[in-house]
């Protein structure tokens, strides 16, 4: 029996091995046999299961609220104070709040009020103007007696920022020479008489009277004026000479009106770089001090101007008689009197004018990069275009404020909702609700006449503005577009989202008292996240 028992398993191992050899080790049938004389018939093909997808989790509106809130229990925001609302654009539901009723201060958050003012008051289709007039008009050989003057209307897009070519091109000329270009197709050869500068369009003081001094040497800070250029700062570049001799410093564009004070030496490779740029605050002076070492890259800046003005009359002169056009006088403005007066002098004829692009793009041009002097500009242009039209009295920049006041208590903000001294948000006197804020961007989105150019305007995540390097590679990209804001120990975020679930919304962040940047922008950015990856239903 043994014997027999142990035949048979040999049998069956001998089977066994000659089936693995036969099909292979992975079960597939292997072709090893000799060729056959007749085709080999097609497998029957196996029918594949596609794999289940795991089911995404559907958030509830406790889930997204929680995580919010446990959020803004961080240890590096948990000492500030953070305002936020967020709605249903289509129901008005709130989603989440805290302390939204309160005062915070607002950074360029301030810029939603007076550019939507404007954008509802003056329209997308406002331009803003620059008249050119002479005291005669244009001779039969091009000759025009007396002074030639500009007439400012607080065109801002005379700047190298609305240059197509900007920023991989800056031409300091571009904006100057498209007056150039209409003063030499009225058909001007030669001007007897000065060049000057008349910004009576705009009233008050230049600079808002609550800024801080050393906002106003920076770019950020500078003056408003009737005849704008170049965002009424100066390009300056300073790089190493020569060592143990002064640096290398010179303006962008060269002129005569800024005066640089060259106190900088060029120092050893191995020197430290200790360069300092100062300017007087009311004076076109810059001071430059420190030392810079051979070999160390070019350095370049942008410093606010005093009485720009006097800028755009000097270039303009310059590049007209680059065109060919001969000025027998100097450059001035208009309230610097004439030596001699002119006595010949006739009524003013306009022989030409230039307009800026509509306040559509204005306004892009405004909001994306966040600019100060543009809001400024806008909301004296408001005082003067809506105010002083309506019978107003006073400064262009109290004006421009009682036409935004009027604005928002009329689309239902509280006269108390906000509290504004000036257009931008750069003075620290400003403080705004997240409610207000909503209440705006409610409003715009659908009551505006103008809802696209409205929302046009505004920043995008992840692609353009304030915001392009900001929520690149989450839900937010693309779909985020609003408002920042960034002062010391501010940050905000207003705006529109549409979360993972299909739901509009509308929301304002305002961290207040958080001294580092990064903390404020991280607790604002994941709060923003969470919302665009909301898959659940608000109702």
């Amino acid at each position: 029996m043994k014997r027999k028992y142990l035949d048979r398993v040999a049998v069956l191992v001998l089977f066994a091995v000659s089936c693995f050899f036969l099909l292979g080790s992975d079960g597939a049938a292997q072709n090893i046999t000799r060729p056959r004389t007749t085709p080999t018939p097609s497998p029957t093909p196996v029918q594949m299961t596609a794999p289940t997808p795991t089911p995404v989790p559907v958030q509830t509106l406790e889930d997204l609220q929680t995580k919010i809130r446990q959020r803004m229990f961080d240890l590096a925001v948990r000492r500030g104070r953070v305002g936020i609302k967020v709605v249903s654009l289509n129901s008005g539901k709130v989603i989440f709040e805290n302390e939204s009723e309160k005062y915070y201060m607002p950074a360029s958050n301030m810029k939603n009020f007076t550019v939507a003012t404007a954008m509802e008051r003056l329209g997308p289709d406002f331009r803003f103007r620059t008249d050119v007039f002479a005291n005669t008009p244009i001779d039969a050989n091009g000759v025009i007696v007396g002074p030639l003057t500009i007439k400012g209307g607080g065109d801002i897009s005379i700047s190298n920022g609305f240059d197509p070519a900007f920023p991989k091109q800056i031409n300091p000329y571009w904006g100057i020479d498209l007056l150039v270009d209409k003063i030499v197709a009225a058909g001007v050869k030669r001007i007897e008489g000065d060049i000057v500068g008349d910004e009576s369009y705009f009233r008050g003081f230049a600079v808002p009277e609550t800024w801080e001094w050393d906002d106003l040497q920076t770019y950020y800070g500078t003056e408003v004026s009737a005849l704008p250029l170049n965002d009424n700062a100066i390009d300056i570049s300073v790089m190493p000479g020569s060592v143990g001799n002064s640096c290398i410093a010179r303006t962008l564009p060269a002129n005569h009106i800024v005066r640089i004070v060259n106190n900088c030496v060029t120092a050893a490779s191995s020197g430290a770089n200790t360069l300092n740029i100062r300017k007087e605050v009311s004076q076109n002076v810059i001071e430059i001090s420190g030392t810079v070492p051979a070999g160390t890259k070019e350095f370049r800046g942008s410093i606010a101007l005093t009485r720009p003005a006097e800028l755009f009359v000097e270039l303009l002169k310059q590049r007209l008689e680059a065109k060919g056009v001969k000025v027998t006088g100097v450059t001035r403005l208009a309230d610097v009197p004439a030596a001699p007066p002119c006595k010949t002098c006739g009524p003013p004829v306009n022989i030409a004018y230039l307009e800026s692009p509509p306040f559509s793009i204005i306004a892009q041009k405004t909001l994306k990069p966040s600019q100060n002097m543009y809001t400024e500009t806008i909301l004296w242009t408001l005082g003067e275009q809506i105010g002083r039209k309506n019978g107003g009295s006073g400064d262009s920049s109290r004006l421009g404020l009682a036409v935004v006041k009027d604005f928002l208590k009329e689309i239902g903000i509280p006269e108390d909702g906000i509290v504004q001294y000036d257009g931008s948000g750069l003075s620290r006197h400003d403080l705004i609700t997240p409610s207000a804020v909503v209440t705006l961007y409610t409003y715009m989105a659908k009551k505006s006449r103008y809802p696209e150019a409205w929302r046009d305007s505004l920043t995008i995540g992840g692609v353009d503005g304030t915001l392009r390097n900001r929520f690149k590679g989450t839900a937010a990209a693309g779909n985020i577009r609003g408002k920042t804001g960034t002062i010391d120990q501010v940050s905000a975020l207003s705006g529109y989202l549409t979360t993972a679930g299909g739901e509009p919304l509308v929301l304002s962040i305002i961290v207040n008292g958080v001294p580092r940047s990064a903390d404020r922008i991280s607790l604002i950015d994941d709060i923003v996240v969470n919302l665009a990856n909301f898959n659940g239903k608000i109702d």
